[in-house]
């Protein structure tokens, strides 16, 4: 089982290249995660954007820009249209988002005619996250931290797919999921508690294979075996989780943005539910947490 996100980076050199493709790459952030991830034998990129900044760049960074394929549109909206469709032609295995918002680069995915959403109904889009704590012993995956405010139960059983199946990718062979709530115990007039409750019944009964789930758990004793333990929880999950499904979408984006600017978390970040993974990090995230995620993406590829 993958316990750092350093050996995320030979763990997916070892299942083949990959062809990215790039949204709006002209900052050097993104510019040098992309070449360091080249550099490390991980995948082939393209980068769509305005190829004079790209290359101005390039030469401030000291990289080679002809390690990239480079496609011209200075336009930001314009450029995550033409990213999506390269994909969409087969050029591409996975998207990242470069120097666009995210509204616009979600736009360009969620697009019905020329975007990236499968055919299935009402599909579900989640923002994971594979995060480093210091302060915890293994990986943690989490998720929905950016993209869904208020997942229904429908909607959670989807994030709670997609949270298995990135652990597993991860070498876990049977993930401990935390359902997560602001208490351990079932209240009936909290509607966390109580989905949360469905899906660990669910678990115990054969429905979720291939994991343990339990719910509702407090953040504390998901994560704490002493707190469980102070509180008498019997749990597998308890103190242990691999994973943290969250109620809504402030629970994971406070807990989130608390590991990272408080307590040194390093991540990687992308977007499941459609046709491909497609990595989102802000635009302010450092070199190391964009290959970080250009690896996690690139281990989700089909």
């Amino acid at each position: 089982m993958i316990t750092k996100l350093e050996d995320l980076l030979d763990l997916v050199k070892s299942k083949g290249k990959k062809r990215l493709v790039a949204a709006y790459a002209n900052d050097s952030h993104t510019i040098g995660a992309v070449s360091a991830a080249i550099d490390r034998g991980i995948i082939d990129a393209t980068l769509v954007g305005d190829i004079e900044t790209i290359k101005k760049v390039c030469a401030e960074e000291g990289i080679d820009p002809s390690k990239f394929d480079l496609v011209q549109e200075a336009n930001d909206n314009k450029a995550g249209a033409l990213a999506v469709a390269l994909i969409n032609e087969g050029k591409g295995d996975f998207l990242m988002k470069g120097l666009l918002s995210t509204d616009k680069y979600m736009r360009a995915i969620l697009n019905k005619e020329k975007g990236l959403m499968p055919a299935t109904k009402n599909p579900t889009l989640t923002h994971m996250a594979v995060m480093e704590v210091p302060a915890y012993h293994k990986l943690l995956v989490c998720s929905d931290m950016a993209i869904i405010p208020a997942p229904d139960f429908k909607q959670k059983q989807a994030i709670m797919n997609y949270l298995i199946g990135v652990a597993k990718s991860l070498e876990n062979p049977k993930p401990k999921v935390a359902v997560l709530a602001a208490t351990e115990q079932v209240s009936v007039g909290m509607p966390a508690c109580a989905e949360a409750a469905w899906l660990g019944m669910m678990s115990q009964r054969g429905q979720i294979p291939g994991a343990i789930v339990d719910g509702p758990l407090s953040l504390d004793c998901a994560i704490d075996r002493e707190s469980a333990q102070t509180k008498k929880l019997t749990s597998e999950v308890a103190g242990d989780a691999d994973c943290l499904l969250f109620p809504n979408i402030e629970s994971g984006n406070i807990f989130y943005k608390a590991c990272t600017k408080l307590a040194g978390a390093e991540l990687a970040c992308m977007v499941m539910g459609a046709r491909v993974p497609c990595v989102l990090t802000s635009r302010g995230d450092s070199a190391k947490t964009k290959l970080y995620s250009i690896a996690l993406a690139a281990l989700q590829c089909k």
